[in-house]
Formats: structure tokens, sequence, C-alpha cells
């Protein structure tokens, strides 16, 4: 079961890997579309919070319930006002679905900034929200660079995994399978993109000014408008790093945003141009038969406001031993009773350490 579910990356990482998506639901119309287009007509198109999920008899049951609930007042990048902002507190309707549902798992994920929103109090009342919701939950957040795992991007992500006590099962986060914590080098821009012209949905050149083409042959690849020269007429001074940043072939992407004006495109490291979608989809991880749905803006918010699928199949391979029961129980409340002795960073430290 998902929610907040957008266009379905999560849902598809997951399905990936032997999961079955039973109910979905959005509020974006053209998120929607892309996932009953690709992935089933099993989503609701709806605003979540006039959904009961305690009576509306549609809703089947689930054993996983996962979601991303909305990130942007978590953000790093803009003003945060954390749980105080409008969509801070929608992760109430992720808790109301895990309190209807009794699933025994769930799978909650968020931008970096959660972890030091309101002075890091969001991060702990959420786990401390989720941990209460009966019959009660052990809770483990643990920061992810979707790099580490086969996404040919640098992607940093919270990941909160809560895992219902009665289970028994001693659930730990999956180390990295790429970089050098993993066995297999980080899969590069260059890759990812490889061949990416003979794809022709959601491929389209944007168009852009003449001077944005000046100053990409003014950027070597990997570079952004600071490799200009302070002295060149088309200089601008003052901008976030990440504009008019260009791809390096031989390094995964830097992070793939989902809006924003001139400059926050992301380059080809080849050719003096904003990337396609499709070839942001590619760095998402998509695969090419995942068509979206939708204007250029739209499907451009779609692919960077989602998890990309490959970044969540270790987890989600982790995941499965609890639903084939292959794991020997262990007593979760006494684990459950050391880790409410932490704080919040000591527990994100903590799911560093016993990674496995």
């Amino acid at each position: 079961m998902s929610t907040f579910t957008g266009c379905g990356g999560l849902d598809l990482g997951f399905r990936d890997m032997g999961f079955d998506p039973v109910w979905a639901n959005d509020l974006d119309e053209s998120a929607c579309s892309t996932y009953q287009h690709s992935l089933g007509d099993h989503i609701v198109c709806e605003d979540i919070t006039k959904i009961d999920p305690f009576t509306d008899q549609s809703i089947p049951p689930a054993d996983l319930v996962i979601g991303g609930f909305p990130c942007q007042d978590f953000s790093i990048i803009w003003k945060r006002p954390g749980l105080d902002g409008a969509r801070g507190g929608l992760y109430r309707n992720f808790r109301d679905f895990i309190a209807a549902k009794r699933p025994k798992a769930f799978v909650a994920e968020n931008v970096k900034g959660l972890l030091t929103a309101n002075n890091k109090l969001a991060i702990k009342t959420i786990v401390e929200d989720l941990e209460a919701v009966s019959p009660g939950y052990i809770v483990k957040p643990r920061l992810y660079n979707f790099a580490e795992y086969g996404v040919p991007q640098f992607r940093e992500r919270v990941l909160i995994v809560g895992v219902r006590m009665d289970t028994g099962f001693d659930f730990r986060h999956p180390k990295p399978t790429h970089g050098p914590r993993g066995r297999m080098p980080y899969k590069t821009a260059g890759e990812a993109l490889r061949g990416v012209e003979k794809i022709s949905a959601n491929n389209e050149i944007m168009r852009q000014r003449e001077k944005t083409r000046q100053m990409l042959t003014e950027i070597p690849e990997g570079g952004n408008y600071t490799n200009i020269p302070k002295d060149h007429p088309l200089y601008v001074k003052g901008l976030i790093s990440h504009v008019y940043r260009r791809l390096h072939r031989d390094e995964p992407s830097r992070t793939i945003i989902a809006a924003g004006g001139g400059g926050t495109w992301g380059y080809h490291f080849e050719y003096p141009r904003a990337l396609t979608n499709r070839e942001r989809a590619r760095l998402q991880s998509f695969p090419d038969w995942f068509q979206f749905q939708g204007s250029t803006t739209e499907v451009r918010r779609q692919i960077g406001n989602a998890v990309p699928p490959e970044g969540v199949h270790a987890l989600a391979k982790r995941l499965q031993l609890l639903f084939k029961g292959d794991y020997e129980p262990v007593d979760l409340h006494a684990i459950s009773k050391q880790l409410k002795g932490m704080s919040i960073a000591e527990r994100v430290k903590l799911a560093e350490v016993e990674i496995d």
C-alpha cells in the first residue's frame, strides 16, 4: 500500500523485488496518470486528508505501507518551516494509514533536511509518533546516498523503516552495494545516458536561449557557472552551486531537482544544452518503458520528486526476509528500550554502524 505516491518510483522499486502494490494514492493528476499508465489502475487520485483509512471499505488490507510524505517544508534548499509548515504535518496521514492497517512494516522517505528541521524536533516527533502506533513499532531512520545503491546520481534521502514489534524481525539497513563502501563502482552519468537518443518517449530537447548555450560552452563537464571567468560578460555573481551544472560522464550526476528557473535543469556533459526528461529519468534509474504523462514541466516535477527505483532494491530485498519468515525472531521490546534511550542523531549513527 502506497501513500503520497507521486509517479510511483518507490512502488516500482518494491515491485521490482517481488512486492505487489494493492492500493496507491496521490493528489497530483499528472502523476496519477503516469502511475496508471505504467503501474496500474489501483491508484486513487484524491486529497489524502479527505480519505479515512479507518472507515473507507474500498481500501484493502496491506502488510506493508510505504510513502514519501511531502518534503518541501523540510528541504535544506528552501526556507524550512518543518512541522509548522502547511505540508510538514501531512506525515500524520501516513501515520493514520499505519494505525488503520497495522502492517508488519512501513517505509517512509524524505529529504535530508528532515534530520535538522525545527532544531531536530521534527524527526524526533515523527519517529516517536510512529513508534507509538498500536500495537507498537520499532523505528530505524537512516540517511541514504542512493549513489551507493546503484543509482547514477548522488542523492541523499532519509529512509525511515518501522517494523511491528510482535514480528520479532530485527531489521538492519542494507550495506552499500556501490562506490568505495560497496563491491561495485558507482554507476556514472555516461553509463546511464548511453543510447538514450534512441528512446522517443519524454525525450524532447528543451528550448533554450542562445545565451544559455553560450554560457554552457564556457563550462567544462562536471563544472557549473563558477567556471565562467569573472571578467566574462556572461558571468553571473551570487548563484547557488547547482545552477548551470554540467554532468561529468565518469561520475554520478548531482541531485536531480523537481523545479526551478533558469540554470536548474541539469546540463549534458557533451552537448551545450539542458537534459531532456528521459535523460533525467535515466539518472533517476527509471526504465525506458516507464512513460511519464503530462506537460514537460509536470513530467520534470514528477521525475525530480520521485524516489529512484533502483535505490530501494536492497532495502526491499532485506524486508522480504520478514514476509518470507526467513529470520530468527528476537525480543524487539528490549531493543526498542535501548533505542529510546538515544537521541535521534545517535540512532541514525547506529543505523549506519549496524548496516549488514
